[in-house]
């Protein structure tokens, strides 16, 4: 019996969209502390105010996102909030200070929080039953291709021209085209869902899964930590200018060949095997991080953490979805998502917090006992958790 074809035509849509909107994202995300410290003289902790407001917002907008997309036209509710997310770029280049970035950044975090529940969904609605597992780690690609061009590229645009006002306009025009790309997304009138007549909390979140969420927030604050002060740690402690793009380079090749090499396992349904891989992966890589400050434990540690965490993301992902309804599965990526910023928004107050009193080498030792302890909680609880209360029940896992 031939299996159903993965790569249709929507589904490449859906991920070249989605490839623009994290390329959008990625281009300014390693150099705003730069440009919050270059522009407006920002100490390490009220950087980490300021961008920890986008997480915040993209936390609170994520569990409306998912209950909006099971229950209204998801196309509809995916171009709406593509639009808000493309313009508020361009509310970068009218703040002129501190407050009024700060202001723009922490509401740009709604939008950003409803598209990428939005966009995952409708790639989970092209994709046929029979590959969705390994469509779901493919999807993620897209991410990760993103994460391995963007910062190194507006790296680039920022050593050659020192010109932050271009790379923002960049991103404006760059997002645009993929609110374009999903525009001509075809979707089944099929998946658009009855309204309930009561309303549960299992309309934003979904209790079923919620010790994979609690899981989920362990490593979403290392990353948080780690992805946020890198550019400036690299330059300030390791005096290193231009090693930042090479680190996001590193990882997302090491996410691409994860993703990659455990998309026969997906298939499969090994979703346990998968995570368990990636979380043991991970953890090396923060511990190589912070226990080798040099060029070795750098470099070293990015394609440990992009192996980790190309297997644990779609595993993670994927369980949360098979513990859901054919209705709730906006709901069910909602909750993973809304899971990994409230570990990221941690990081980021935290991180900066320590850094500041304590020192890079603590706060990023941090990061390495926290994910440790969320390594722990999966094998003691969570994926026992998992196992017993998955709605489909099959022989592998």
């Amino acid at each position: 019996m031939s299996m159903e074809r993965l790569w249709n035509a929507n589904y490449v849509k859906v991920m070249t969209a989605n490839f623009s909107l994290f390329f959008a994202f990625y281009l300014l995300t390693p150099l705003l502390p730069l440009y919050l410290s270059e522009t407006f003289g920002a100490t390490k902790d009220v950087i980490g105010l300021v961008l920890s407001g986008y997480t915040v917002t993209a936390l609170l907008f994520r569990p409306f996102s998912g209950y909006f997309v099971d229950t209204f036209p998801r196309k509809k509710v995916l171009m709406v909030c593509f639009a808000a997310f493309s313009i508020f770029f361009a509310g970068y280049l009218a703040a002129g200070t501190l407050l009024m970035f700060a202001l723009v950044r922490t509401l740009h975090g709604g939008p950003f929080g409803a598209l990428t529940v939005a966009n995952s969904t409708v790639a989970i609605d092209v994709l046929p039953s029979s590959r969705r597992n390994e469509g779901v780690g493919y999807y993620g690609l897209s991410n990760n291709l993103a994460m391995a061009i963007a910062p190194t590229f507006a790296i680039y645009i920022y050593a050659e021209t020192h010109n932050f006002e271009l790379l923002f306009w960049m991103a404006l025009i760059i997002a645009t085209f993929g609110w374009m790309m999903d525009a001509t997304v075809r979707l089944k009138p099929t998946t658009v869902t009855q309204k309930p007549k009561r309303i549960s909390l299992d309309r934003f979140f979904l209790a079923r899964g919620w010790m994979l969420g609690f899981n989920m927030i362990f490593f979403g604050f290392c990353f948080g930590v780690l992805s946020n002060y890198l550019a400036i740690y690299g330059k300030q402690v390791l005096g290193m200018t231009g090693g930042t793009g090479t680190w996001f380079l590193l990882c997302s090749i090491g996410l691409m060949m994860s993703r990659l090499q455990g998309s026969k396992a997906l298939r499969q349904g090994k979703l346990t095997q998968n995570a368990t891989e990636g979380m043991l992966l991970s953890l090396a890589g923060y511990t190589i991080f912070v226990a080798c400050p040099d060029m070795v434990g750098y470099y070293g540690s990015a394609i440990l953490i992009g192996l980790g965490n190309g297997h644990l993301w779609p595993a993670f992902q994927n369980m949360i979805i098979s513990m859901a309804h054919h209705n709730e599965r906006g709901t069910a990526n909602s909750t993973i998502l809304i899971s990994w910023d409230v570990g990221i928004g941690i990081g980021i107050i935290a991180g900066g917090a320590i850094a500041e009193h304590l020192g890079y080498a603590t706060a990023f030792w941090t990061v390495s006992v926290t994910h440790a302890l969320g390594v722990l909680l999966y094998f003691v609880r969570t994926r026992r958790f998992f196992l017993s209360g998955r709605l489909d029940q099959p022989s592998a896992s």
